[in-house]
């Protein structure tokens, strides 16, 4: 083999070999880019690496004390909502109980947490949010912690991006949320994973 033909193997093997990298760096990135795949209304993927840590901070026997009426909430409710409307608010909140998680569902057989809240809202209330949690950040009035009352969203980071999580507020620290690891479940504002999470707060009715 001749200088010249050995030089254009060698250039043909460097191709190949930053070709098979670019590829690999594509397949690394494309899923956090959504392989340049525009899924409209759906809300970014909630990372699963802190799913461990979530578990331990949302199994609690909180949620049956409040699925069996054993907890009222009635120090921290809402006077703009009605009893009957947070009966309501509440029957859909345990009707939704157990849902599976599923990026992008609105079902009974998997559901997100944007369309969690949306749901609730629409069944219980009539009232139509936004689909994703960002959106549902930026509308209603914004309530300080210490003001909370039943029904408002609560917001939390926990993609690294803002507003990447939404929960409705039931009382006492306690929301209702459609958890990544978890499915539909109940969980306390005060637990240390959603402690450092947290963003803020929407009343939607008022």
């Amino acid at each position: 083999m001749n200088s010249s033909s050995a030089l254009f193997s060698f250039s043909i093997v460097i191709c190949l070999i930053a070709g098979a990298f670019a590829l690999s760096g594509c397949g690394a990135t494309s899923p956090r880019f959504g392989s340049g795949e525009k899924r409209k209304s759906t809300p970014p993927a909630e990372k699963k690496t802190s799913s461990a840590e979530e578990d331990k901070e949302t199994k609690s026997a909180e949620a049956e004390n409040v699925l069996s009426g054993k907890r009222s909430f009635k120090t921290e409710k809402n006077t703009a909502l009605s009893n009957l409307d947070q009966s309501k608010v509440m029957r859909q909140i345990s009707k939704l109980m157990g849902t599976p998680y599923k990026l992008g569902g609105e079902s009974e057989d998997g559901i997100d947490c944007s369309a969690y809240t949306m749901t609730v809202y629409k069944h219980s209330i009539n009232k139509q949010l936004p689909r994703t949690s960002a959106e549902q950040f930026k509308i209603g009035n914004e309530v300080a912690f210490e003001d909370l009352k039943f029904g408002d969203l609560v917001f939390f980071n926990t993609t690294g991006e803002s507003a990447s999580h939404v929960g409705i507020y039931l009382g006492d620290d306690l929301f209702a949320h459609a958890s990544v690891s978890l499915g539909v479940t109940i969980s306390s504002l005060e637990s240390f994973y959603f402690k450092k999470r947290y963003e803020g707060a929407r009343r939607i009715v008022h």
